[in-house]
């Protein structure tokens, strides 16, 4: 009993708080030291698991943990006698052994994690980077993501997004690129992809490609988290970032009535809407709102106007699907893209008729690999009374996922043909 306790805090600590202790790390250790980083957390996770397993889980973990981070760096500096190397501030502090314990232990104060945090956040997605590797880096180093989710995020393979972190970290080493927060006027050319990964890493925890988990709750927790300080912070505290808010308010909103008490899927048009939770919606509208103080319309805007449709109607059947599929058609021309058109298809299926929603599904191209795509030709395939191929979509869509709750839905919906 106690060995299954271990392996799932330490599985949730990995999510909430590998982050966090690689931001503070890297800081220290500097950034072109990512996979030392990286190891002395991977280190500190093992020995808990197998220390905890041994004397019992301490009363704080998480301080636990950054307790045994801290004495790892400290050897790793007293051994290295490497200070020139890291960031100067820091570096002047760390030269002295009167002052390097104490400047290790500021680091890790709870207001210092999350700067160091967003710091790292905003080096990763720094402009000499590809853009794409500045996102799987990030995902990966900060995020915790494995490289199959990363690659179900941008609809590829892992061998691409392996290439892609790769190329980041030999850039990073061949220009030598410091940890520095970038100045006021280039935040504009940075933020796009900081908020693209929190984004990216919303809709993992919403729509997980875990096998046995549709939800990730500590994923979208973490979501909100950064695009909360992001709105603290008078530097990155824009429209486009309040808009971001708004929309994972909202998506969020509606997480406890997504599954049953069996842990199955409960569809948008069944579910109960008394379930949701009223506090973040309002939340979700007070972003919406401040996000409109700009003359910007970003895709986080239109995608957060959207969630607020569902957000605010009283059924399935009253939401306002022409004003939906209005927003999706804008949306497809700011944002171009085979899911946005799926969704737009979907939807324009709701609005006109079966018959139309999967004339324009057939249209879209990209997402052939996709359950997803597979299931909603199914679903209007079996509205129009097309029984064999609704059949033949469902089963293909059985082949693509390999989440048990996805495919639990499919069965139903196979049996319910059958």
């Amino acid at each position: 009993m106690l060995e299954q306790q271990v392996n799932q805090l330490v599985s949730h600590l990995f999510r909430h708080e590998a982050g966090k202790m690689a931001a503070v790390l890297t800081r220290l250790l500097g950034f072109q030291a990512l996979d030392q980083t990286e190891d002395i957390v991977q280190d500190t996770l093992i020995q808990a698991m197998s220390t905890w397993k041994i004397k019992g889980i301490p009363e704080n973990p998480s301080a636990w943990l950054y307790t045994v981070a801290k004495r790892k760096a400290v050897d790793i500096i007293r051994q290295q006698q490497a200070h020139q190397n890291h960031h100067t501030e820091i570096g002047r502090a760390l030269k002295s052994e009167w002052t390097l314990t104490p400047t290790v232990n500021n680091l890790f104060l709870k207001n210092e994690i999350e700067d160091s945090q967003l710091r790292m956040i905003f080096a990763c997605c720094h402009p000499s980077i590809p853009y794409e590797s500045q996102i799987a880096l990030t995902l990966k180093t900060l995020c915790g993501l494995s490289v199959a989710e990363i690659a179900g995020s941008f609809l590829t393979n892992d061998e691409t997004i392996s290439k892609r972190i790769y190329r980041a970290r030999e850039r990073i080493k061949e220009e030598k690129i410091s940890l520095d927060a970038p100045a006021p006027a280039s935040l504009p050319g940075r933020l796009d992809a900081v908020l693209h990964c929190i984004y990216l890493l919303f809709n993992e925890g919403y729509n997980s490609s875990h096998t046995d988990q549709l939800i990730r709750h500590d994923l979208c927790e973490e979501a909100i988290r950064l695009c909360f300080l992001l709105v603290r912070n008078p530097l990155t505290d824009s429209p486009k970032v309040n808009a971001l808010l708004a929309l994972m308010c909202f998506q969020a909103s509606r997480m406890d009535a997504r599954l049953n008490d069996h842990g199955n899927i409960i569809l948008l048009k069944d579910q109960d809407r008394s379930k949701w939770n009223k506090p973040l919606i309002e939340k979700g509208k007070y972003y919406l709102e401040k996000s409109a103080e700009g003359e910007e319309i970003s895709e986080y805007h239109l995608e957060a106007i959207i969630a607020s449709c569902h957000a605010e109607a009283e059924s399935f059947e009253k939401t306002n699907w022409k004003m939906i599929l209005g927003l999706y058609t804008t949306l497809s021309k700011v944002k171009p893209s085979p899911v946005v058109e799926m969704n737009k298809a979907i939807v324009t299926g709701y609005v006109y008729s079966p018959k139309e929603g999967l004339a324009a599904l057939k249209n879209v191209k990209g997402l052939e690999q996709s359950h997803l795509y597979q299931a909603a030709l199914g679903d209007f395939s079996a509205e129009l009374g097309e029984k064999n191929s609704a059949l033949n979509f469902y089963k293909h869509a059985l082949t693509l996922t390999s989440s048990e709750i996805e495919k639990k839905l499919i069965n139903q919906k196979l049996e319910s043909l059958e």
